[in-house]
């Protein structure tokens, strides 16, 4: 099918409250069998997850990488701030551990991200940049980004060419030091200096548009920049959407909400693009610290969600941003007052998986097959 109507997601719906807690009560029992990259790749799927240089020397967290993941995300160190820190230092030792880590245990890798359209995430140095001209400009960005993808091409399937470029407040695309003579261009130059260093790789667009309320205009932005990049003949092959729940609990995930994030899902959809789950938590800061209570919650949270996104034959790949609880980002963003440690990845700090990735498991065994990328 091209999309998904709201009849076929109401009877998703239905099905996946049907599954109820109970299934995913036992995270260490007969349930555990298949690694969730087989239960993935079944259906035309990549599973993975995001991994820091530091974790390559965690021995315990290589295991669940090279057990559960057929491709993995570098979760920082390709990110302008960790390979251009300062004007004449460029710095590839992190990223390339983690590329060879990928080679030597035959996991595919997703590149994250060639520009993050954000000056909090950019180095200060850059922000300071005042270019004479959009000549200038595209010179200096296409240096930044073909140095990049010539040291991993072709070693990596798809690129995060750009990232966050539409303010989630307004719906608005962002203003910097790169886009201030180039405007909405800056990122069509991305993409093709991205299709002409990688003329066989995935070239996405990723941002954290969400089902959340506080998303609607993120949302709607976000549609109409992708529109406009077609338009152009950007060569555009899908969206990332994040798939960080961040600022509304797993318990307001209504069905009001569910039918708004179908209409965008389909809107996407119906442009062609394929799409992919690029950075996957739950954040928990305002359930109440009941260890039982909160993972339970998260698991039907995750069936729900997954029974919806997985019915989308577009919808080629999953990746967790991270795989254990007391490693995640999500520790130290909307921290819980309470100073209880979240619990928003499959894997609880003991190693141990959890509820929620037998959600995920049971996702992937009842969605339909996709022909994979």
């Amino acid at each position: 099918m091209s999309k998904i109507s709201r009849r076929e997601w109401l009877a998703l719906a239905s099905a996946s409250s049907a599954f109820g807690l109970s299934a995913c009560a036992t995270p260490n029992g007969a349930a555990e069998t298949q690694p969730l990259q087989t239960l993935a790749a079944a259906k035309g799927m990549r599973f993975g997850s995001a991994m820091g240089a530091g974790q390559l020397d965690d021995a315990r967290y290589r295991e669940i990488m090279l057990r559960e993941c057929s491709t993995m995300v570098a979760e920082n160190e390709f990110k302008w701030y960790s390979v251009y820190p300062a004007p004449d230092v460029v710095n590839f030792e992190p990223a390339d551990r983690l590329f060879a880590f990928a080679g030597e245990n035959g996991l595919t890798m997703r590149g994250h991200t060639l520009l993050w359209h954000r000056p909090e995430y950019s180095p200060q140095w850059v922000n300071d940049l005042e270019f004479e001209s959009a000549s200038a400009t595209a010179d200096f960005v296409e240096e930044k980004i073909a140095r990049v993808v010539d040291r991993y091409a072709p070693g990596i399937y798809a690129w995060d060419v750009v990232n966050e470029a539409i303010d989630d407040q307004t719906g608005k695309f962002r203003e910097t030091s790169l886009s201030a003579k180039m405007g909405e261009q800056l990122i069509d130059h991305a993409f093709h200096v991205a299709k002409a260093h990688a003329p066989n790789a995935r070239l996405v667009y990723n941002d954290f548009m969400s089902w959340e309320t506080t998303s609607t205009a993120h949302r709607a932005g976000v549609l109409r920049f992708l529109e406009r990049l077609l338009s152009r003949g950007v060569p555009l092959d899908g969206l990332g959407i994040q798939s960080h729940s961040n600022y509304e609990m797993p318990d307001e995930y209504t069905t009001d909400k569910q039918r708004e994030w179908v209409a965008f899902c389909d809107e996407v959809a119906g442009m062609g693009l394929e799409m992919y789950i690029t950075e996957f938590d739950v954040n928990d800061t305002r359930l109440k610290p009941d260890i039982a209570y909160r993972d339970a919650l998260i698991a039907t949270y995750t069936r729900d969600y997954f029974d919806l996104m997985l019915a989308y034959p577009q919808v080629k790949e999953v990746l967790a941003w991270g795989m254990v609880d007391d490693q995640n980002w999500l520790q130290g963003f909307l921290p819980r007052a309470d100073g209880v440690l979240k619990r928003p990845t499959l894997y609880d700090k003991d190693y141990k998986p959890k509820a929620i990735r037998e959600a995920l498991a049971a996702a992937f065994k009842a969605a339909p097959y996709r022909q994979p990328i």
